[in-house]
C-alpha cells in the first residue's frame, strides 16, 4: 500500500492529533481537562484560530511542545528528544545492535544474513537489550509518535507462534510491502486492523496470509 506524504500542516490538524492521542479521539475527553466545551475544541479542528490563553492550556496540561504545536517542528512531547534513551556507537563488528537500512528491513525481520551484511553502523543501546535491529522511520503515517528519519529499536516475532499486543506498533514484511503500524484486531482471526497514528492515514485490514515477518517495536532511541 502506498504511503500517503501529507504533513500535519496546520495548527487545527495538530489539536486534532492532540484529540486523538490524548482524548481517546473524543473531543469531550479533551476538552474536559481545559475547562472548556466540545464546541470549542470542534471549532479549533475545523479552522477556528485558538486564543493564546488556550494555546497555554494545551501545552500546560497535556506537557505538549510549544514549538511542535505552534510550527508542526520537533517533537510533540515536550523534551521528548532529551528524554529519549541512548545508543552509543560502536566501531565493534560483534558488538552492539544493527541499524538496518529500511530498504533490507525484510531481511533484517527474517533474520537472513544478507541484510545484516550491509556495512551496518552498530550501537549500543543499554535501555533494550532486547532489541534485534534499529531501523530509520520512514513517511509521516505515525506523526506524531514517529517522525520521518526517527530510530526505532525493534524485537523480532517469532512467525510460528505470533502473538499480538493489541494497539502495540509493529514493524511488518508484508506483500504490500514493509508497514509500521499500530495492530489492533480484525473482523475475523485471519485478518488484522493496521493503524496510523496520524489521523490523515486509514486504518485498513490486512490478511494474514500477507505477512512474511513481524518485530515489535520497543522504543524510540537518540543516537550518539
Amino acid at each position: 500500500m502506498a504511503e500517503n506524504n501529507k504533513n500535519i500542516e496546520t495548527i487545527h490538524d495538530r489539536i486534532a492529533v492532540c484529540v486523538q492521542y490524548y482524548g481517546n479521539g473524543k473531543n469531550t475527553v479533551f476538552a474536559d481537562k481545559l475547562g472548556v466545551s466540545e464546541g470549542n475544541i470542534r471549532g479549533y479542528i475545523k479552522g477556528v484560530v485558538p486564543k493564546a490563553d488556550i494555546l497555554e492550556k494545551i501545552v500546560r496540561n497535556y506537557d505538549i511542545s510549544p514549538e511542535w504545536l505552534l510550527t508542526g517542528k520537533g517533537s510533540m512531547v515536550k523534551g521528548n528528544d532529551a528524554a529519549l534513551p541512548k545508543a552509543i556507537h560502536t566501531t565493534n563488528s560483534t558488538d552492539g545492535i544493527p541499524l538496518i537500512p529500511f530498504s533490507a528491513m525484510a531481511g533484517a525481520l527474517t533474520d537472513e544474513r544478507t541484510a545484516l551484511e550491509y556495512e551496518c553502523e552498530r550501537y549500543v543501546v543499554p535501555a533494550f537489550k532486547g532489541a534485534d535491529f534499529l531501523m530509520p522511520i520512514k513517511g509521516t503515517s505515525m506523526q506524531p509518535t514517529y517522525n520521518s528519519g526517527d530510530i526505532v529499536a525493534c524485537q523480532r516475532v517469532p512467525m510460528n507462534s505470533i502473538f499480538f499486543q493489541w494497539n502495540k506498533p509493529y514493524v511488518l514484511d508484508t506483500t504490500q510491502g514493509p508497514l509500521v503500524k499500530r495492530v489492533k484486531p480484525g473482523s475475523d482471526q485471519n485478518h488484522i486492523t493496521l493503524v496510523s497514528d496520524n489521523p490523515d492515514y486509514d486504518p485498513f485490514q490486512l490478511p494474514l496470509e500477507q505477512i512474511h515477518a513481524v518485530a515489535l517495536v520497543i522504543g524510540l532511541i537518540r543516537l550518539e
